[in-house]
């Protein structure tokens, strides 16, 4: 699973298979399996997904795994928070039928040389532009566990709305059996989308935290009040976010179909649109969401 492997304890209920063969043989003849790929250091946010998954499937299999291919060279791969005996008691508590928790030798046994790569007008975009090439790991390794678990149903947050998106999108295009199931973002009681990035943010840094929703918030706001010049309410929720000590990468009204930037008339007829936001408060980065 990356720097260390976890140690496997076998739950009294939850099974627990770190190999393909061992997950297949548990699968085998299973129609409605639905399944939550995870990174681990689970939190509520991760818990819903498994909840929402019930009401789509059974059995219910989730996947801890942290996927090397969607790291920048510059990114946490190595200090990404592993918390795998936790992890395994909340997801038993949850109801997890199966956890397949491979390690890296195990899911790229040879250097993993075919990739899937998103079209560059939604893949290279937002969170593609300044992470580049992580679509191409988030749609390689999502591609790979589906061939594992070959689900009926898979539970993405909205939190990542981009990556659900692209997520769905390929599964269309390659015409997978697998219906992708779009889960609500699970906020703090101050507004925060609950994160395992959250962890590394100090007392400070997460009380300033909830600045990033409020801003999607005001922006959201000022296009129900009817404004159109939409450059202009990115830059200043750009603007504000950056006066109060964040290194916003970006803030920006898209069309929910596509990611595309909505002309004025779209915005004037209230076309179904969603702003997205990505930003540095201090070495966290965070990103959010909110449809208008």
């Amino acid at each position: 699973m990356g720097a260390s492997e976890p140690q496997i304890t076998q739950n009294k209920k939850m099974k627990i298979v770190t190999t393909i063969e061992e997950l297949r043989g548990q699968l085998s003849g299973q129609l409605r399996t639905a399944f939550v790929p995870t990174m681990g250091n689970l939190h509520e946010g991760h818990l819903s997904l498994m909840r929402l998954a019930a009401k789509h499937g059974d059995p219910v299999v989730a996947s801890i795994f942290v996927n090397r291919l969607q790291f920048g060279p510059n990114e946490d791969f190595e200090k990404y928070p592993r918390t795998f005996e936790a992890d395994c008691e909340k997801l038993n508590d949850a109801g997890v039928y199966v956890l397949f928790a491979p390690n890296e030798k195990e899911l790229y046994p040879e250097p993993q040389e075919y990739r899937v790569s998103p079209p560059h007008d939604l893949g290279d975009i937002l969170e593609g532009e300044f992470r580049p090439g992580f679509f191409i790991g988030v749609t390689t390794v999502v591609l790979k566990l589906f061939s594992c678990v070959q689900p009926r149903a898979a539970v993405f947050g909205k939190k990542d709305y981009q990556q659900l998106m692209i997520v769905r999108n390929m599964c269309r295009q390659f015409a997978l059996p697998t219906e992708i199931i779009a889960a609500e973002t699970v906020r703090a009681e101050d507004g925060l989308a609950l994160s395992s990035r959250n962890g590394y943010l100090s007392v400070t840094e997460r009380a300033e935290a909830p600045q990033l929703a409020l801003a999607l918030q005001q922006v959201s706001k000022r296009i129900h009040a009817g404004e159109k010049d939409i450059a202009a309410i990115e830059r200043e929720a750009f603007d504000t976010l950056k006066q109060r000590g964040w290194q916003p990468d970006y803030i920006a009204v898209r069309k929910r179909a596509n990611l595309q930037a909505p002309s004025r008339d779209e915005v004037a007829a209230k076309s179904s649109l969603v702003v997205l936001a990505a930003a540095k408060l201090g070495a966290t980065r965070l990103i959010d969401n909110l449809e208008i």
